[in-house]
């Protein structure tokens, strides 16, 4: 008997927003999945004059949980034309609130949150490719479909293309350890996960970047990042700190939540999500050198903050350096807060400091910004 079996390296995952479709190149960690919730009954009784006791125990489903997604991608910027891009973009403006895309945005503002005066997201110029949350407060985001395409390993075999309904995107992470490329994590959740037929994928519905998917120019190398951390608080009279990491990682988080009725009787859905609160945090580590205004001095300053109780920070993660000829990302936190580094005791002694991005104002958006920057 035939048989087709499916392979993971071969799946391809597309992402669906505003009738269009983008092609993500993912790596091998991708996931997807939906579970139920189960109400067990059991009965506990003591035994009849027989000795006999019913032990037995019923199960229902009372709903659906919500599919859960994840996957991820290189950061890789490049520039089309004039203007800045990156094959990941479309996964930025779902994560900051885009409801709206327009490609032929001659201002640039191709991702907008679809209000009546629209925000704009995502900008792409001659300059960079700037993401920013300044649409991101809003209860509900544009939910998106993904779409993974398994295909048969036989040319007897049939696809099969799973999709992820009403999505959206729960965090980000990025980890630039020193040897490797940039990478981001990404997860989400949706209301479905079905088995559908083909979509139509073409050439008037596809935002297709295959070029720069197939390029080996647009990746970033950690191994050049730089981080500049100027205190804006009280706390060291000197200015800037001077910081040589050996690693680091920023994670943002929506936070969101599906709701599901719990009518008896049927198993129920999801029926959409809602946004909780946004957070972005991270950490980042270096040598203990006790030049000036090095990571010594950062440790003694942060100690003796004892009458600051949010110390402020202009943080800018620089990864893959600040050299205009190699393809870079930078994540702008100007209101970062620092907790007191740990000491990581080894061959040579390192700190760790985790720090957390807040807004200007607990009501603003403006905790971080990120800028591509192609070649």
């Amino acid at each position: 008997m035939a048989q087709s079996l499916h392979l993971s390296r071969e799946v391809k995952v597309y992402v669906e927003f505003d009738s269009k479709f983008w092609e993500i190149p993912v790596l091998g960690d991708y996931s997807f999945s939906q579970g139920t919730n189960i109400t067990e009954v059991t009965v506990a009784e003591m035994a009849d004059s027989s000795n006999a006791s019913r032990r037995g125990r019923r199960a229902f489903t009372d709903s659906v949980s919500p599919a859960e997604f994840s996957f991820s991608t290189y950061a890789r910027p490049y520039v089309d034309t004039t203007k800045h891009h990156a094959v990941e973009e479309v996964l930025w403006a779902l994560f900051v609130g885009a409801a709206n895309y327009d490609a032929a945005e001659a201002s640039g503002n191709i991702f907008d949150d679809g209000a009546s005066t629209p925000v704009t997201v995502v900008n792409s110029d001659t300059s960079n490719l700037s993401i920013n949350f300044d649409g991101s407060n809003k209860l509900t985001f544009g939910d998106f479909n993904v779409w993974y395409n398994v295909p048969a390993s036989s040319e007897s075999g049939t696809d099969l293309w799973y999709k992820v309904s009403g999505a959206v995107l729960s965090e980000a992470s990025l980890d630039f350890d020193l040897e490797g490329i940039t990478t981001i994590s990404w997860s989400g959740q949706g209301s479905s996960l079905t088995e559908e037929n083909a979509p139509t994928i073409n050439d008037a519905n596809t935002e297709s970047v295959t070029d720069q998917i197939n390029s080996t120019s647009n990746f970033i190398r950690n191994r050049l990042t730089q981080l500049e951390l100027t205190p804006v608080s009280d706390i060291n009279e000197q200015g800037a700190y001077t910081l040589v990491l050996t690693g680091g990682s920023i994670n943002i988080s929506n936070n969101p939540t599906f709701v599901t009725p719990e009518s008896l009787g049927i198993v129920n859905k999801p029926l959409g999500h809602v946004m909780g609160g946004r957070t972005v945090s991270g950490s980042f580590t270096c040598y203990l050198d006790n030049d000036t205004d090095r990571s010594a001095d950062l440790v003694y300053d942060l100690l003796n903050a004892t009458t600051i109780v949010t110390n402020q920070f202009d943080m800018k993660f620089k990864v893959g350096g600040t050299t205009a000829s190699t393809p870079r990302v930078y994540f702008n936190m100007a209101n970062a807060h620092l907790e007191v580094p740990s000491h990581n005791i080894d061959d040579v002694i390192s700190i760790e400091c985790t720090f957390h991005a807040l807004p200007s104002d607990i009501s603003d958006t403006d905790e971080l910004t990120i800028d591509y920057y192609g070649v």
